[in-house]
C-alpha cells in the first residue's frame, strides 16, 4: 500500500487525464484517487492506460457533494489535492451559467474547506504530520479578461473576467487565495493559457477544426478569425503543474504559457495545410473554412508572461505550436479514422 494518497479532482477530463499518467510515472509510491463526475467532458477511456495500475483508483462523484468528500478524506487521509474539476466551455457558460457557479465556486470551496479541516486545527495551526500537505488549484488566464494588440498577463494583472465561466474561475481563485491569507493553508494556484493536445473534448477549437476537416464539413471560425490565444501543449502544461506542485512557494500564483500566440485563422489554416500532407484529398481542406457569427463577449487576445515560473522554478515549454500541433493532428487522425 502506498504511504501517500493524493486526490485529483476532474482527472477524467482533458488536462487531468494527461496529468495522471505523468504523475504516476513520477511517484510510484503514491496512490492517486481520481474523483470525477463524468459529465460530457469526462471520459474514463481517457485513462485506459492507467486503469490497471495498482496505485490508481477512480471514484465517480461530484465535488459539490461535501459528504462524499469527507468520506474520501477520512478513508484515504490525502496529503495533497490537485484540483482540476471545473466546467470550462465558455459557450456553455453563456447558455447555462448555473452549472459553472455550482461546480467552479461551490465545488472548489467544498474541496478546499474539507482539506483544511483534515490538515489544520485552526488558523495557522497545521496538524502534526500534515506540514507538507498541499492544495494545488488549476485555473485559467481568462480570469484576467482581454488584451489589446500588445501586453501580457502577469501574476499581478488585475482580474477582469468577461464570461460566466471566467467569472466563476476568478471567484474560485479568490477563495483559494483567502485560505492562504486567512488560515495559513498551504495552497498554490496556476493560471494557464489555452491548452491543446491529445484527449481534448471534441467541442474545443482544435479538435473541431480537425474533425470537421476530416469529415468534409464546414470548419466554423468565429467572427473574422483574428482572435488571438497563447497556445500551450498539454504535456508541457502537466510538467509545469507538477513543478509548481512540488516546488512552488505556498500562497503563490504561477502563470503557465507556451509563448505561442496564434490567431484562429492561422490555427485553421495550419491544420488544413498539415492535413493536406498527412491525408490528402482532391481539394485543399482550407476550402472548408467558414466564418460564423461571433459569440457574445468574445475576448480578443490572451497572452501569458511565463517569466516567473521560468526564472524561479526552471520550467519552459518544450513544444512550439508547429511541433505540438503536428503531434495533436496525428493523435486525432488515429482517433477519428479508426471509429
Amino acid at each position: 500500500m502506498p504511504k501517500n494518497a493524493v486526490l485529483i479532482t476532474g482527472g477524467a477530463g482533458f488536462i487531468g487525464s494527461n496529468y495522471i499518467p505523468y504523475f504516476l510515472e513520477q511517484h510510484q509510491d503514491t496512490l492517486v484517487v481520481n474523483l470525477d463526475k463524468l459529465t460530457y467532458a469526462g471520459d474514463e477511456q481517457n485513462l485506459v492506460e492507467v486503469q490497471n495500475n495498482a496505485n490508481y483508483t477512480f471514484v465517480e462523484g461530484d465535488i459539490c457533494n461535501r459528504a462524499l468528500l469527507e468520506k474520501l478524506f477520512a478513508k484515504y487521509d490525502f496529503t495533497a489535492v490537485i484540483h482540476f474539476a471545473a466546467e470550462s466551455h465558455v459557450d456553455n457558460s453563456i447558455k447555462n451559467p448555473d452549472a459553472f457557479i455550482q461546480t467552479n465556486i461551490l465545488g472548489t470551496f467544498n474541496v478546499l474547506d474539507v482539506a483544511k479541516k483534515q490538515w489544520m486545527n485552526g488558523p495557522n495551526q497545521v496538524k502534526e504530520g500534515c506540514e507538507n500537505c498541499r492544495f494545488h488549484h488549476i485555473s485559467t488566464d481568462e480570469v484576467y479578461g482581454t488584451l489589446g494588440e500588445t501586453g501580457l498577463f502577469t501574476e499581478s494583472t488585475s482580474y477582469a473576467p468577461n464570461s460566466p465561466y471566467s467569472a466563476s474561475k476568478a471567484s474560485s481563485d479568490f477563495i483559494v487565495r483567502s485560505y492562504f491569507h486567512t488560515y495559513g493553508m498551504n495552497v498554490v494556484t496556476t493560471n494557464c493559457s489555452n491548452n491543446y493536445g491529445p484527449k481534448q473534448h471534441d467541442e474545443k477549437l482544435i479538435p473541431t477544426i480537425i474533425r470537421k476537416a476530416i469529415f468534409g464539413e464546414n470548419i466554423p471560425i468565429y467572427g473574422d478569425g483574428t482572435n488571438i490565444r497563447d497556445w500551450l501543449y498539454v504535456l508541457d502544461h502537466c510538467k509545469g503543474i507538477h513543478l509548481v506542485y512540488q516546488t512552488g512557494k505556498s500562497g503563490e500564483t504561477y502563470n503557465i504559457g507556451g509563448r505561442n500566440e496564434r490567431n484562429n485563422v492561422y490555427i485553421a489554416t495550419t491544420i488544413c495545410e498539415l492535413l493536406d500532407k498527412l491525408q490528402p484529398k482532391t481539394a485543399s481542406y482550407k476550402e472548408q473554412i467558414t466564418f460564423v457569427k461571433d459569440r457574445p463577449g468574445h475576448d480578443f487576445r490572451y497572452a501569458i508572461d511565463a517569466t516567473k515560473i521560468e526564472n524561479e522554478l526552471g520550467w519552459k515549454a518544450a513544444e512550439n505550436f508547429e511541433s505540438g500541433i503536428l503531434k495533436t493532428i496525428e493523435w486525432y487522425l488515429a482517433k477519428y479514422t479508426t471509429k
